[in-house]
């Protein structure tokens, strides 16, 4: 497992994908209403370490855990943590029956622009079952798999054959423009290298050219 601190109380962390077959990226953010994990997936190489570390930023923080997932196919190890710690889950509510089919408990389904654990907000996007996260607090996106990292250090839209087949790549662009009006720093993708600074020109730039 590949983690890195990027701000204070907000880690990245990668791990193995087994269906994936490559490492996937998860966010760990503390927040006034306790630890917020986002599409955690916890790694199967010496995962009792991971969980070491877990408890005691758990008895440290204090406040519980909540789990966000940004789509149902992230819904990756949410149920290890809801066992562990009694999570709380957020899934958006288009997502609520894929997730529970995976036989994760559903604690909280939201729409966009619900109020959500600290202060973190959510944005659609052209896929119902999918939300883009915001972070005030560290000025960073957290998305699923609307927008993936690029090889030139930015981020691209997925492709087309991710999305239903009524939407386009134009359809994505604009659902996502919204976020243009955040003062984004990061952005912590699940799939690819995150971008760490200059979000806001990564995102712009990712819009641009749908």
């Amino acid at each position: 497992m590949d983690a890195r601190e990027v701000a204070p109380g907000l880690w990245i962390w990668s791990a193995y994908h087994d269906s994936w077959k490559e490492n996937v990226g998860s966010v760990y953010v503390e927040t006034a209403d306790g630890i917020v994990l986002v599409d955690p997936l916890v790694p199967t190489k010496d995962p009792e370490r991971f969980w070491r570390a877990l408890d005691g930023d758990v008895e440290r923080v204090g406040g519980g855990v909540h789990v966000l997932l940004t789509v149902f196919w992230h819904a990756r190890s949410a149920g290890a943590v809801a066992d562990r710690y009694g999570a709380r889950t957020w899934v958006p509510r288009a997502a609520r029956a894929p997730v529970a089919r995976r036989g994760i408990p559903v604690t909280d389904p939201f729409r966009a622009g619900d109020e959500l654990p600290g202060g973190i907000e959510a944005f659609s996007t052209a896929r119902s079952s999918e939300v883009v996260y915001w972070l005030p607090h560290h000025r960073a996106l957290v998305p699923g798999d609307v927008l993936l990292g690029a090889d030139d250090g930015g981020v691209r839209l997925c492709p087309r054959s991710w999305l239903p087949d009524s939407k386009s790549l134009e359809d994505l662009a604009g659902t996502l423009r919204p976020l243009l009006d955040l003062p984004v720093s990061r952005i912590l993708v699940s799939h690819g290298e995150p971008v760490l600074r200059d979000g806001w020109k990564a995102l712009a730039a990712a819009l641009a050219s749908p």
